[in-house]
């Protein structure tokens, strides 16, 4: 799949589900602990936090407050995330040679405290990241709400082939949904500690704008972005 050169500099549209498309995140603690590890893991230098990661709550978070421990060197700037039960879309920009890479072989170590957790054994991700490159900034837009409406098919499973039926229904989902950087794009403070948004607010004045820009979906935008969609 990934003969693509990740290249420094460059945008990437990265995407992994679950074995046998099965769920990855089964409760609210385990979006949380991934969430945690989006930000623990983007560091050039190893995380040496251990008492984290093997602690009798299987290193889970309350919450996520993270604390400037020291100045990161950032692998990677994650402009969008989209947890889903049993899959994830990130939209990643490659700060140093082999940083996505990097990056991605680090946050397998989710798959140790989801093992550990719920006592299984064996791969959790249908084999290794998949990635696509996002060659200009239009797609990257457009993608950004494809991301953020992905959630939506928890309750409109159809809405990318026949549109959304019910905004009123969507918008107030939306704006409950906390597993991805929607809340953060529309002013509402969730997990800004883990993303990068300079670049995708640099095209709206303020918050609504991009709320806007996302509830004006239609199903023909998806044509705009299809090469850069990784589908199920």
């Amino acid at each position: 799949m990934r003969r693509l050169i990740l290249t420094t500099g460059k945008f990437y549209h990265v995407y992994n589900r679950g074995v046998e498309k099965r769920d990855i995140f089964i409760d609210d603690k385990d979006y949380l602990r991934f969430i945690h590890d989006l930000y623990e893991f983007n560091d050039q230098d190893a995380v040496l936090n251990l008492n984290f990661r093997f602690n009798s709550n299987y290193g889970v978070p309350t919450s996520i407050v993270v604390a400037e421990k020291k100045k990161r060197k950032l692998l990677v700037e994650i402009l969008c995330f989209c947890l889903m039960p049993n899959h994830f879309h990130l939209i990643l920009k490659q700060r140093v040679a082999n940083g996505i890479s990097l990056f991605m072989q680090k946050l397998g170590g989710y798959v140790y405290y989801f093992n550990l957790k719920y006592k299984r054994v064996g791969p959790l991700f249908q084999g290794k990241f998949k990635a696509l490159e996002i060659d200009n900034e239009n797609y990257l837009l457009h993608l950004s709400r494809y991301q953020h409406l992905n959630s939506v098919e928890l309750i409109e499973p159809g809405w990318k082939e026949e549109g959304i039926e019910n905004w009123k229904k969507v918008k107030k989902f939306l704006e409950s949904y906390r597993w991805s950087s929607y809340l953060d794009y529309i002013g509402v403070k969730n997990f800004p500690s883990i993303i990068s948004q300079e670049l995708i607010n640099s095209y709206f004045k303020k918050s609504k704008e991009y709320k806007d820009f996302v509830i004006e979906f239609l199903p023909k935008n998806i044509d705009q972005i299809k090469d850069i969609i990784i589908e199920k």
